[in-house]
């Protein structure tokens, strides 16, 4: 039967969805399995995985492995060089955890990360004023400041596994940020109006996201489009764990291993259901 929408949206949703979780978990247990002496080895070489990945997906002309290859190179990226890089740091200069009522709230590698925010601006920038770009929402932020000499690329010259790469990366940064910033009680605090804007703001930009997914025909799209979808709903997630409103099931894995297995075991059902959709449209 051949995947039409909402289908096509929901499936690609819940393939991205599951990673979050699941990219959570794993960063857990590499800390937990290799231990300090060897997990910044295998954090580098997860890194390296995830380069491949994408030179890989580059030269692909089929748009849905490059599109899950960008996908999980960016996955592998964010983890092994970017988030085990603040982990590494975090532990070489003994930086100590934010620690309320006598527990974790914030991790050292956390404290640290919103020092990257001037980087952030500039990538931000560089997309926004000097190079075209198939955002959308650059796009409309263009039309509505009436900028000139930005022309939005078309899907048939924007690279699948490039623009799923830097869309993941760049979004996840923006909202571990955003996240941080408004977790600090020097900005606003976790119980603040502003987180909870920020978390129910969320909850309805994402809803309007999903929406307009449900309407993506393409497959590949559809993964595009639900990296920011995801990812924006998994800020309200957060909050709601952070508010200890819900079981984060995915920071200790050990414990619930059953239901992430189950949730392992249906991610890689999605994620082969949609490389055989798009084989058959081949085949037809």
């Amino acid at each position: 039967m051949k995947i039409r929408p909402p289908y096509t949206g929901l499936l690609a949703f819940l393939t991205v969805l599951f990673t979050m979780p699941l990219g959570h978990a794993a960063m857990i247990l590499m800390e937990k399995g290799f231990g300090h002496r060897y997990i910044y080895h295998a954090a580098l070489l997860l890194g390296f995985i995830g380069i491949l990945l994408l030179i890989w997906g580059i030269f692909l002309t089929d748009g849905n492995k490059a599109t899950f290859l960008g996908l999980f190179g960016g996955l592998f990226v964010w983890t092994g060089w970017i988030e085990f890089a603040y982990v590494y740091y975090a532990h070489r200069y003994g930086i100590a955890p934010l620690v309320e009522h006598g527990e974790v709230v914030t991790k050292p590698e956390y404290l640290i990360m919103p020092s990257s925010v001037g980087f952030w601006a500039v990538a931000i920038m560089f997309y926004l004023f000097g190079t075209r770009s198939g955002c959308l929402f650059f796009n409309w932020i263009r039309k509505k400041l009436r900028l000139g000499g930005s022309q939005d690329i078309t899907p048939a010259h924007r690279n699948a596994a490039m623009s799923t790469f830097m869309e993941l990366i760049l979004i996840l940064w923006t909202f571990y940020l955003v996240l941080l910033f408004i977790y600090d009680k020097n900005f606003f605090g976790e119980k603040s109006v502003a987180a909870y804007l920020v978390a129910f703001g969320s909850l309805l930009w994402s809803a309007y996201l999903f929406m307009k997914l449900l309407k993506i025909p393409q497959m590949a799209y559809a993964i595009r489009y639900a990296v920011p979808t995801v990812i924006i709903f998994w800020n309200f997630v957060e909050i709601l764990g952070r508010w200890g409103m819900l079981r984060e099931i995915w920071i200790e894995p050990w414990n619930y291993w059953k239901e992430l297995g189950i949730m392992a075991l249906v991610f890689l059902m999605l994620v082969i259901i949609t490389l055989r959709e798009q084989k058959k449209k081949k085949g037809s």
